[in-house]
């Protein structure tokens, strides 16, 4: 492979890692060059000794293009239109972005410069945002909620669980530092982000991924013989947010509000008691079809049906609507083994990132508890912004750690 090509490659996996900070035609843009550049070094390179290795022995590329194939195969009998259909498969691309990334990156070297990408990318958006906070013109900010809400490019929720997350990968990768000051450095990042999803932004998933990173942070730290205590942290740390955090405690009464009409039978169009009507229509779609479900794209089609048979002046939801819960979206599209295959995703990726160094594998495995924890209360994986970033980040992390200094015993 000639060295121009190399670069080429190289860059387009660096471009990739830094798009998850920008503005989303740049994630756009990334996820067809990752395609096609990966495409390309199949067909016309010879991969690096370790590429082989990676694609025999990692479970996560393996079940990625199970999952495609099933909602693929799903076309034949979903009652969504096929343009709809095809859309969300389309949506669903992005889980290509991991095996891409380790087609594309193939030494120590490249997944470091990938991983710099990645981390710098992220501190720019954590900066703007506290630019914005601060009354501090940001020429970039295309958000409409950059003037109110203090978001760069997407909504406060999601860049509520991007900063909660960010401040657990850098968290765990300071030991990665090569020197003194850059493992304070990285620490001092870390807490800024911390900042960012208490401080200044209300999203409440955001703050709930908060807690449980800081709570798994605490949970490696302590001896072993101790780690039982972490399970008071939790409820601690999310007292102390309540009475430290305005927005936080703001959000905590008014989801108990909203909870309390929503079970009363007078609840209003607000998000959680939309939520828990989607959630309700689903499960109840589900069990009309458990076992294939009504195909890619349906649930909007098979929720406003529903709705509609209660409700005969029910307003369709538009397309591209969802039950904003990553699993019951599964479930109504490929029936309960769309959940099973979701977790089946989930689960390959924490088999993998156990095979790695410790400070990838606890960054890597906070990433997926912050998916786990995002997908129960939002479609993290269906949305385009969020979703990018979750693929993204582990993406990045499993390259940079099947490319680690010790390298993992790739064993099945």
């Amino acid at each position: 492979m000639t060295p121009n090509r190399l670069n080429i490659r190289v860059a387009i996996a660096v471009f990739a890692a830094a798009s998850a900070a920008l503005p989303i035609v740049f994630v756009s843009l990334s996820k067809v060059l990752l395609v096609i550049a990966a495409l390309i070094a199949l067909l016309l390179g010879k991969p690096a000794t370790v590429a082989p290795a990676a694609w025999r022995f990692m479970w996560t590329p393996r079940v990625v293009l199970m999952v495609l194939f099933a909602f693929a195969v799903s076309l034949f009998w979903t009652t969504a239109p096929m343009d709809q259909a095809l859309g969300t498969i389309g949506k669903y691309g992005k889980f290509l972005v991991i095996p891409t990334l380790l087609v594309l990156v193939r030494t120590h070297r490249e997944a470091t410069w990938v991983l710099l990408a990645f981390a710098v990318a992220q501190v720019f958006l954590l900066i703007s945002s506290w630019l914005l906070y601060f009354n501090v013109p940001v020429a970039w900010a295309t958000s409409k909620m950059a003037l109110t809400r203090y978001a760069v490019f997407v909504t406060y929720l999601d860049q509520g669980i991007m900063s909660a997350v960010v401040a657990a990968i850098f968290w765990h990768l300071k030991p990665l530092a090569p020197s003194r000051p850059l493992f304070y450095v990285l620490a001092g990042i870390s807490l800024l982000a911390l900042g960012n999803a208490f401080f200044l932004f209300v999203g409440r998933t955001g703050h709930v991924v908060g807690v449980v990173m800081i709570s798994m942070a605490i949970f490696w730290a302590l001896p072993r013989r101790y780690r039982l205590v972490t399970l008071v942290v939790p409820p601690v740390l999310i007292l102390l947010a309540v009475l430290s955090f305005e927005n936080v405690a703001q959000r905590f009464v008014f989801t108990k509000t909203e909870i309390s009409n929503f079970s009363s039978g007078v609840g209003a169009a607000t998000s959680e008691d939309n939520r828990l009507d989607f959630w309700k229509g689903s499960v109840e779609t589900i069990a009309e079809r458990p076992l294939t479900g009504f195909g890619v794209g349906s649930w909007a089609t098979e929720y406003n049906k529903l709705q509609k048979l209660n409700f005969p002046g029910h307003k369709d939801l538009g397309i591209g609507s969802n039950p904003h819960q990553e699993y019951l979206l599964w479930g109504v599209q490929l029936g309960v083994g769309g959940i099973l295959l979701l977790l089946g995703f989930l689960s390959s990726i924490m088999k993998d990132l156990l095979k790695m160094d410790e400070p990838i594998a606890r960054a890597g495995q906070s990433v997926l508890v912050a998916l786990v924890i995002s997908c129960l209360f939002n479609s993290s994986l269906y949305d385009a912004y969020i979703g990018y970033f979750f693929c993204l980040s582990l993406g990045v992390l499993l390259v940079y750690g099947i490319h680690g200094r010790h390298r993992p015993q790739m064993t099945e």
